[in-house]
Formats: structure tokens, sequence, C-alpha cells
């Protein structure tokens, strides 16, 4: 267990109310127990309650066993998954984690109508919006490892080549920089850029295209994600102008990042530009997310969000253009919250490049 961690979601149950929270996620158990259980259609919970107690119930075939601190209550396939966590918790509201399958939560209410089950997410989310040392070093080091990654997946790029061909490449240089598994890369060329999550298929490359290189996975369980957009022997006029346009709304929403600022207005910061050049129509998405065990996680970086700049907070700026049946244009970089600013994990050039 880190008792740390653990002393922060308390902290934020008190604050919302909550006596009582179920986490069922396998990033968020990893984030408070040290153990990464994929469950699939079997049942793990980790029952907190507000003054740090916690128990782990789950099925026998993971393989836990009890500890002092964590106690582990498990159950066999073909028995009840609820049952002996019915028979643990207290009436009342209960938090439940958003990613619960109802399945389970309908079984336990079938054996605790006493309860109230409500959202609980919260505690979790916002204790994990910022990073603790040891998680900043680990999205440096998955960041480092990004910037290599791209660096070979643009050298890879020769005349013929198929956009899954560079999305294996891409995982097979993750892998043998100690990846943890290999991702859906994201690799678009010309028209196919246009769709902001293209998944690479047998398209081939062809002079003129425009490439955008998606790339993350986890390393060490956390995750490194970045994008970068090239062009293939040569750049239109246009294309030379939207690149320019996404790259001036990147690295002003980047340079806006420090404490106290709202993430709602460094989206308005990039949205702004791009729409001032007369593309704003296609500026189709959020400007970025939080990045961590979670390639996707809170804060949400987007005009809805009221989430505010605090340092330890890791998340990605990344505006587009998306013109359809044509190009896209795409500048991805992860960003970390300090004191007094930010510090912008990727490294790799943003300057327009053409490979010949």
């Amino acid at each position: 267990m880190n008792n740390q961690r653990i002393a922060r979601v308390t902290a934020h149950m008190k604050k919302v109310g909550l006596e009582q929270i179920l986490v069922t996620s396998t990033t968020s158990l990893y984030y408070l127990t040290g153990y990464w259980v994929e469950p699939h259609e079997r049942m793990i919970a980790l029952w907190l309650t507000v003054d740090g107690k916690a128990t782990l119930f789950g099925n026998e075939i993971f393989g836990l066993s009890s500890t002092p601190e964590l106690p582990f209550v498990s159950h066999k396939d073909g028995e009840d998954p609820v049952a002996a966590l019915a028979g643990a918790i207290k009436p009342g509201k209960l938090g439940i984690d958003k990613f619960w399958y109802s399945k389970f939560l309908i079984g336990l209410m079938a054996h605790r109508p006493d309860l109230t089950p409500v959202h609980g997410s919260d505690p979790v989310d916002e204790t994990r919006k910022y990073k603790d040392e040891e998680e900043c070093a680990a999205m440096r080091r998955a960041s480092a490892i990004n910037d290599q990654v791209i660096a070979a997946a643009a050298a890879a790029v020769t005349e013929g080549v198929r956009e899954n061909q560079l999305a294996a490449l891409v995982n097979r240089e993750f892998l043998a920089h100690g990846a943890d598994c290999e991702g859906t890369q994201l690799v678009c060329f010309g028209p196919n850029g246009a769709d902001p999550h293209h998944s690479g298929d047998a398209t081939v490359l062809r002079p003129g295209d425009s490439i955008i290189f998606d790339i993350f996975t986890p390393i060490s369980r956390y995750w490194c994600d970045m994008t970068r957009t090239f062009f293939y022997k040569s750049v239109s006029d246009e294309q030379r102008r939207v690149y320019e346009l996404v790259r001036k709304a990147n690295e002003a929403a980047e340079a806006a990042v420090r404490p106290g600022v709202p993430l709602f207005r460094l989206d308005a910061i990039a949205r702004d530009i791009i729409t001032e050049g007369g593309y704003g129509p296609f500026f189709t998405h959020r400007l970025g997310h939080g990045c961590g065990i979670d390639c996707h996680e809170p804060p949400d970086v987007s005009g809805a969000s009221d989430a505010v700049c605090r340092p330890g907070m890791v998340f990605s700026i990344e505006p587009g253009i998306y013109l359809p049946g044509k190009f896209g244009v795409r500048i991805e970089d992860l960003v970390m919250v300090t004191e007094d600013g930010c510090e912008v994990l990727n490294k790799y050039p943003k300057e327009l490049q053409v490979i010949p």
C-alpha cells in the first residue's frame, strides 16, 4: 500500500462526504496498492474507508495474498463474486468506481438494498492528477524514449512504405527501448491525416503527402504520447501555412502553462490562433488530456474543463487542423506543470521537416 497516496485519497473523500468507496480500475488499484491485475470478466475491488482502512476482494486466480496492511478476501470461479464484499461494506452511500461492471453493482445491490451507490471515482482521480516525484521521473523517462522512437520512425520513411509498416516499426522500436507492450500507433498519410484517429492501414506513401506520427505506449506502467507531422518529398504553400499555424498554437498554449491558469484558457489560446488563421472549423477536438498510468486520464484540457493548472499535473497540448480529402497536421507534446511554469517533456524538434 502507498500510504501517502491513500491519505490523499481519504482527504478527498472527506471533502466530498464519502465514508467508503470501491476502487476497481486496474490502473487505480496499481496506483494505490502496487498490484497490477487485469481482471477481465472477473471481479476485483478495493474497499477503502475514510479512516484509511482497506480490504481487497477478488478471485483467487489473481494469486494475491493477505498482508497485515491489506487483507485479501478471495472467492473461486463459480461462487458469487460479490457475496463477501456485500457482507463487509457499511450501509448508506457507497462511492462506485466509474469503471466497475454493472453486473457486479447490480449483484451487490441485490444483496444490500440498504446501499446508495454514488459516483466515487473523484477522490482517486483528484489524487492521480498530481504526480509525485517518482511518477514525474517515470514520465520523463518515457517521453525521452518517445523522442528516440519518433526519430527512428522518421528515418524509416521511404518510397513505397505503407502506414501499417511504419506503425509496426514504431512498436518494435518501443519494445526495444523497454516498453510494456505494443500499441495501436497512429500513422496517417495524406488524406488519412484528416481523420484525427485514423489507424494505420495499407495506404502507400506518395510524394507530397503529410505524415502524422501519433505514437504512444506505456513504459514501466507510465505512458508517453507525442505527435509530429512531416512532409514527404515536398510541401505545398497550404501545407506550410497550416503547419506553421498549428505549431504557433501549440507553442503559445505551452508558453501559457503555469500554476493558476485555467485549463479552458489553454484551449482558448490555441483555438483562437487557429480560428484567426481561418481554420477554426477544422480544429475538431479538445486541446489535450491528462496522461499518466492511463494514456487518457484527468484532467481534461478543453473549453469545458473546470480544472486549474497545479504543480505535478501532466497533460498533452495537441492542436490540429484536419482538411477532409486533403491532409491533416497535429503537433503534440506532454507538459508537466512546475512551481513557476511548465516543463515540456518532449524534446524532438517541431520545425517543419520535409523528408527527401
